[in-house]
């Protein structure tokens, strides 16, 4: 099933049960949920609407946007990508080629980060944040709808990540709280910063061809490649934030799995206190990795 054909006349509820199957058919993981979602889309129908309109017949227009959704699904486009848009701590993100899809893992970052904040009694102060390599945006723009006094500033290589991100700003209605600047790491970032959150580049470039294919086929390389060991931005980056960050700052690392060690010695070779644990994210894999720069002693 994936003509215009195998839509058009059908129910809602026929059209639902079959495309769930067919996704099913093909080994796709959540063929259920992504059904309801492609066929909500090319609708215009919530779950409620689809639950209510169930037997509503499918006509020539609706089937031929189906039908583009289902084969682009079937062939392994994620959800996401179909859409162009995902939702990341609850908030909406469009999506861009050059852009990574967030994924629920990484709302690790933002609890650990706001966490260091609240311990530090900070969470109510105008902090200043940096997110190195923003993609979409969506770690800075998540912490900064948290954190209404703070102000933050995304760096991304890529253009396309940078207006993307920076539309992201405005549709939150953050954008006077949040700027862009399109640089390698943090080679355009000064003054100082009380926090810098990244989720870097780390998948080893071997590895890259033996990624699952909407990851593969799908996510930008560039924001994917590590390099030969996967832990090269973070070489890149840790000395940099150093320098960038205030005395008692901290620098929050997003970690590919296995690597948290390896991530930490970086750190700690570039002058940051690593002791302690790394934070696990859904799957119970250590996945952030926390860095301070420690606190001039003053000498009297």
């Amino acid at each position: 099933m994936s003509g215009p054909a195998d839509f058009e006349g059908r129910s809602v509820d026929d059209v639902r049960r079959k495309l769930a199957a067919t996704f099913a058919s093909r080994g796709i993981d959540s063929p259920e949920l992504d059904a309801r979602i492609l066929l909500g889309e090319a609708l215009g129908l919530d779950l409620t609407g689809l639950i209510a309109q169930g037997g509503r017949l499918i006509t020539v227009h609706d089937a031929l946007i189906l039908s583009s959704f289902a084969r682009r699904r079937i062939a392994g486009e994620p959800v996401a990508r179909i859409l162009g848009r995902k939702e990341f701590w609850g908030l909406p993100f469009k999506l861009a080629p050059a852009t990574l899809v967030p994924r629920p893992d990484t709302e690790t970052v933002v609890e650990t980060a706001l966490k260091f904040l609240r311990d530090e009694k900070r969470d109510s102060e105008t902090i200043r944040i940096a997110d190195i390599g923003t993609g979409s945006g969506a770690i800075l723009l998540a912490m900064l709808s948290e954190l209404p006094t703070a102000t933050g500033v995304g760096t991304d290589i890529s253009l396309e990540a940078i207006e993307t991100a920076r539309r992201n700003a405005q549709k939150l209605g953050l954008v006077d709280r949040a700027s862009f600047i399109a640089c390698d790491y943090a080679a355009g970032l000064s003054g100082d910063f009380d926090l810098i959150v990244s989720n870097p580049p780390y998948i080893p470039s071997r590895q890259i061809g033996q990624l699952a294919i909407d990851v593969r086929d799908h996510d930008p390389h560039l924001a994917l490649d590590g390099g030969p060991d996967g832990l090269e931005a973070y070489r890149a980056i840790a000395p940099s934030a150093f320098g960038l960050l205030t005395s008692g700052g901290a620098l929050i690392f997003e970690a590919g799995q296995g690597q948290d060690r390896d991530v930490r010695a970086i750190m700690a070779a570039a002058g940051f206190a690593t002791n302690e644990p790394p934070r696990t994210d859904l799957s119970g894999v250590d996945r952030v990795v926390v860095g301070r720069k420690k606190p001039v002693k003053m000498q009297f």
